[in-house]
């Protein structure tokens, strides 16, 4: 199969076709994953030339970032570089955006730049359900959880979103709130939004209180712009609101300025607790509250259990890292009424 018969078969003109196999940015998205995915169909691979055979020699491990403007992947990526840069390996990092399939973007890009591993930072579990059956490459899945994934070559390496969103929304119940929000991420997109929406709810239904107290807002992506944004909107619509968890520290802190920005003041007059635990909010005034997990193990446990599989053969297996709830200065006592 050559270009052509991919533009042939995508109903792309060739250059949109070159374009996405050389990971230019200035592509549709809906062209990209139609091209990525003819690809990926037909196993193409690029005629291979001193580039390649560079980067094949190199041992490189691929690493899939599903969010480009995630703080927690970015120092995720920090500490993978420097784990891997230990050995033989190099790291091959591919960013994007949180609504493209980061498993047909794998295996457009395993053969093109024929990795030893891969690194999925975040994933969707019906897109592995999909097509994962294709990639024959030792993964591990970070951060994301594969459940029900059941595939050989396929680790994953996560924090317990479901109970450490039930204990994040109970830090609000023992203050008092009896309005709380639940604001960020899609769970349509991301396993991990839905796993913290879904232990943030039950958190609340164990509280006995009226279900419609419980506000959820989930169209916001994980950065600080899309954070404030969904804080603007809910305290618009629903001003009765007294506390918020925001189910990752960026838009826990797009959320902050919003509060600042509505005359409300955090910790006092609104309560906002997040997710992740980026050194970040230690610095902010009111220090943010949240939940812990530590980049640094995360990154260790992906690494050695990558390493493990491309190097011994080993197993497929599932790790868990603990979480910790880090009290902050962005979480008071409900105000009176």
């Amino acid at each position: 199969m050559t270009i052509k018969d991919i533009a042939k078969e995508s109903g792309y003109a060739v250059g949109t076709v070159s374009r996405v196999l050389n990971n230019h940015p200035d592509v549709s998205e809906k062209a990209r994953q139609r091209i990525l995915a003819v690809v990926a169909k037909n196993g193409y691979t690029q005629n291979p030339n001193a580039k390649n055979l560079k980067q094949s020699v190199n041992h490189s491990i691929l690493v899939l970032v599903k969010g480009a403007r995630n703080e927690l992947f970015a120092a995720l990526v920090e500490q993978l570089q420097g784990l891997v840069n230990k050995g033989p390996y190099s790291l091959l990092v591919d960013y994007f955006d949180e609504d493209t399939d980061e498993v047909l973007r794998a295996a457009a890009l395993c053969a093109e730049k024929k990795p030893q591993g891969i690194l999925f930072l975040g994933g969707n579990a019906d897109n592995f359900k999909r097509s994962f059956g294709r990639i024959t490459l030792p993964a591990v899945l970070v951060t994301s959880p594969a459940e029900g994934l059941d595939y050989p070559n396929l680790s994953s390496v996560t924090t317990d979103d479901f109970a450490a969103s039930v204990q994040a929304v109970q830090v609000l119940l023992k203050q008092g709130h009896q309005h709380i929000a639940i604001i960020g991420g899609r769970p349509s997109f991301s396993d991990v939004s839905g796993k913290r929406f879904a232990g943030g709810r039950a958190a609340f239904a164990q509280s006995g209180l009226p279900a419609e107290n419980l506000v959820e807002y989930g169209e916001a992506r994980f950065c600080y712009e899309e954070g404030y944004q969904a804080m603007r909107h809910v305290l618009a619509e629903h001003p009765e609101i007294t506390a918020a968890y925001a189910i990752a520290d960026v838009v826990a802190i797009g959320a902050m300025r919003a509060a600042q920005d509505a005359g409300r003041k955090v910790g006092r007059d609104l309560s906002i607790i997040g997710f992740d635990g980026l050194a970040l909010g230690e610095y902010l005034t009111p220090r943010l509250a949240t939940i812990g997990q530590s980049v640094e193990r995360l990154a260790q446990e992906a690494t050695n259990t990558l390493l493990n599989a491309i190097e011994n053969d080993a197993p497929a297996r599932r790790v868990t890292v603990p979480f910790t709830v880090i009290n902050g200065e962005s979480v008071g006592p409900a105000p009176r009424r």
